[in-house]
């Protein structure tokens, strides 16, 4: 829900006052949750940074921490039991390590559910990383050379 209140915005459960980036709300969302899944959240965003330091940074849908290069790479979402990991593409990434273990059904989503306790393997994922972030850069590129 999104509410204004004077210059204080409130997305969610975060609040934001004007201005805010999204790496802002995005750091207020982890300090906000507190516990293993702010630690996670926290976590996983470094190793996206590290991954690919020309990430954006981007705070969509009221409240998702969204990161992206040439579009989207993946989301971060926090539930009460689960740190959700969504790839946008994730269908058409290769994943040898088989991090993917959330939403393998569809066409085109695939996610990476951690748990408490649990730790994605940071050189494996941030090869994912790197992978949808070319992903996306070729798809850039190939709609570039159609126009």
């Amino acid at each position: 829900m999104l509410n204004i209140w004077e210059n204080t915005i409130y997305f969610g459960d975060v609040m934001a006052s004007q201005g805010d980036s999204a790496s802002d709300l995005i750091t207020k969302r982890i300090a906000d949750l507190g516990d293993w899944r702010g630690k996670t959240l926290s976590r996983m965003r470094k190793l996206i940074k590290e991954a690919d330091p020309d990430v954006v940074e981007e705070w969509k849908w009221t409240g998702t921490p969204i990161w992206s290069h040439d579009g989207i790479i993946c989301t971060g979402e926090s539930y009460k039991n689960v740190v959700k990991l969504t790839f946008s593409k994730g269908a058409s990434l290769k994943d040898p390590a088989r991090l993917f273990n959330s939403s393998l059904d569809g066409n085109a989503r695939r996610a990476i559910d951690i748990h408490e306790g649990e730790e994605v393997d940071a050189s494996a994922f941030k090869k994912l990383i790197r992978v949808a972030v070319a992903l996306n850069s070729s798809a850039k590129k190939s709609s570039k050379r159609a126009k």
